[in-house]
């Protein structure tokens, strides 16, 4: 029984040497051997052997690239601005030993070296620089975390600011300067549409009023060219009938309703030619034409308007009848001269009744009105004395 217990206690004690012996050490992962309490060798990842009891295993350290977020740290900027700054570490254990001997917490090291760094860094800038340098910011605190924890076997990879958060009277302000340099960008680039699509615009109405002035010469010399023929063979038709005065009188009297037409016509023209037309006229009918007919312009009486044909229209067209039928009395007549007519001696007490003689041709006082015999001592034929026919007819001219 004896032997077996003392069997029993050598196996134990051969498991616990061998446990104390034999050490595993994982992929990246380190562990420092002390052997009496000295740095002894660094184990490497894989199976290791040890001397029990005399060397000690120090905890496992972590050999692959680590994150660390640090909380918002407060930082003053050259403008005297206080800004909170969140920042990240990513770092990597080089030596085993040197983060084992060299430093006591190597995190609590970075930590505190980032914060001072980060003040150093952001306290030369303003708050804009800070802003918009972000990637200077990071490699500034990179350069100088990475040689200080050189010593330390430790590596700094990267060093990232997370936030940086100004006050909030400063991200008001912010807010309010971005809004204005937004609102004055839209105005450029409104005023520069605006000025773009008024120079398209003028050019627009420069090239339309261009090509109407083009259109409208182009229109005017087609239409004076049609003009001018028409006038030449207007012209030639003319001179190939041969027309006589007569024609143009007739013409004339004709016109004279469509001069008279308009309620704004307050002045009739009329031709100089038209007296040698009415002379011709008189001298083919037999019937002299006086040289004492109206010249220049007759102001007709004014218009009416809404009550039929105007006072000119019906003067103009009383005219020309009382001229055809002066013509046509003359016409009638023989030799163009007027019969004499019997004129009674007036009543006298005394004395016989002298008979009229006649006194030669009667001359037309007006080249519209009838025609007139007068003896040798007596009113003219139609008197209202002698109760003669009474005058037809516009009023007698002189």
């Amino acid at each position: 029984m004896t032997a077996l217990i003392v069997v029993v206690v050598i196996v134990v004690l051969a498991l616990l040497v061998l446990a104390r012996t034999v050490r595993v050490i994982p992929q990246a992962r380190a562990a420092v051997v002390e052997r009496l309490g000295k740095y002894q060798r660094t184990l490497e990842p894989g199976l290791a052997l040890v001397v029990p009891f005399i060397d000690k295993v120090r905890p496992f350290i972590d050999l692959r690239e680590q994150v660390v977020s640090f909380p918002p740290q407060p930082v003053i900027t050259s403008d005297n601005l206080v800004v909170n700054i969140d920042t990240v570490i990513y770092f990597q254990v080089t030596n085993p030993a040197a983060a084992t001997y060299e430093i006591a917490n190597y995190i609590q090291g970075i930590e505190q070296l980032t914060v001072t760094t980060l003040r150093n860094v952001i306290g030369s800038m303003d708050l804009e620089q800070t802003l918009t340098s972000r990637d200077h910011i990071n490699g500034q605190l990179r350069s100088v975390l990475d040689e200080a924890t050189g010593k330390w076997g430790i590596r700094v990879n990267r060093v990232e600011l997370k936030a940086i958060d100004p006050p909030a009277s400063i991200q008001d302000s912010m807010e309010k300067q971005m809004r204005a340099d937004r609102d004055k960008r839209a105005a450029i680039l409104n005023a520069e549409g605006f000025k773009q699509s008024q120079i398209l615009t003028a050019e627009g109405e420069k090239q339309s009023a261009i090509l109407r002035a083009q259109g409208d010469r182009e229109a005017r010399v087609l239409q004076a060219e049609g003009q001018g023929k028409a006038i030449e063979t207007v012209f030639a038709a003319i001179h190939a009938g041969n027309p006589d005065p007569q024609l143009l009188a007739y013409q004339y009297l004709q016109t004279l309703p469509q001069i008279a037409q308009g309620d704004s016509n307050t002045v009739w023209i009329v031709p100089s030619e038209l007296n040698e037309a009415l002379k011709s006229i008189g001298g083919a009918l037999g019937r002299p034409v006086p040289d004492d007919l109206p010249k220049g312009p007759l102001r007709p009486p004014p218009s009416r308007r809404d009550e039929g044909p105007s006072e000119a229209e019906l003067a103009a067209e009383n005219a020309a009848h009382a001229a055809a039928q002066e013509a046509e009395m003359a016409s009638n007549s023989p030799l163009g001269r007027a019969a004499p007519l019997p004129v009674p001696a007036p009543a006298t007490p005394a004395g016989p009744t002298e008979a009229a003689t006649p006194a030669g041709p009667t001359e037309a006082a007006t080249p519209a009105g009838p025609t007139e015999a007068t003896g040798p001592g007596g009113p003219p034929a139609g008197s209202p004395h002698l109760g003669g026919p009474p005058h037809v007819g516009p009023p007698r001219a002189g």
